[in-house]
């Protein structure tokens, strides 16, 4: 992502034109690249065209809402999502959250709120790109972080967006036992305010699905008291 030659690229998608220029106007003066978008399609083109370093993404677009538009940009990238609603319940968040968006700010909202918001994710993202091996592997399961792509056994897993991040993240720090707050937190977002029972929701769907015996695991363990730990 980010490194000290390179000037991060946003990509603001808001259909409100008022709002969008300030947001553009307030972006560049932090020393950002600002691209625009007043609709779901022209975001997705602009997306994979300009390859955005993050995307602020309002949840009310015309025609494709902004839903749609996070579950497509987070098909073809893992790049960081930070929704925008005017919407304040807890379902819309944890709806746009589970379809692979990393943080989000409820209108009305304080620009230096949003740009501290922006300037964390762009930082975690930054630091996991980092500390991301190319390839993450336990015998045949196989993850592939940059291209979104999972195997085990050669063949195609399907992992939802937040079971992919999980997991990867897991796999990168194998052996190591994480509370389910400390992984809200990794995998979630800083401020994300959902309850424990989410990662426990997220850990029995992988197990599902990686697992020989999902009842009896063997790579990722409970770890009592603790939270779960990623062996093999």
């Amino acid at each position: 992502m980010s490194t000290p030659e390179h000037t991060p690229t946003l990509l603001v998608v808001e259909d409100e034109a008022t709002l969008r220029e300030t947001l553009r106007y307030t972006l560049t003066r932090q020393g950002y690249r600002v691209l625009t978008a007043s609709d779901g399609p022209t975001a997705l083109e602009t997306a994979h065209t300009h390859k955005p370093d993050l995307v602020i993404l309002d949840l009310i677009l015309p025609g494709m809402d902004g839903f749609e538009v996070c579950r497509l940009l987070r098909r073809q990238s893992s790049v960081p999502i930070l929704i925008l609603t005017a919407r304040d319940e807890e379902v819309d968040r944890v709806l746009g959250l589970e379809l692979g968006a990393d943080d989000y700010v409820t209108k009305p909202f304080s620009m230096r709120e949003l740009v501290a918001r922006v300037k964390a994710l762009l930082r975690r993202a930054s630091m996991a790109q980092q500390e991301r091996p190319r390839i993450l592997q336990s015998a045949d399961l196989l993850l592939d972080p940059e291209g979104r792509k999972a195997t085990l056994g050669g063949q195609p897993l399907p992992l939802k967006p937040k079971e992919f991040d999980l997991l990867a993240y897991l796999m990168a720090h194998k052996g190591k036992a994480f509370s389910r707050e400390h992984l809200l937190t990794a995998v979630w977002g800083y401020n994300y305010t959902g309850e424990s029972r989410t990662v426990d929701v997220h850990i029995r769907w992988l197990r599902e699905k990686i697992e020989k015996d999902p009842a009896n695991p063997v790579r990722i363990i409970t770890v009592r008291g603790v939270g779960y730990r990623f062996e093999g």
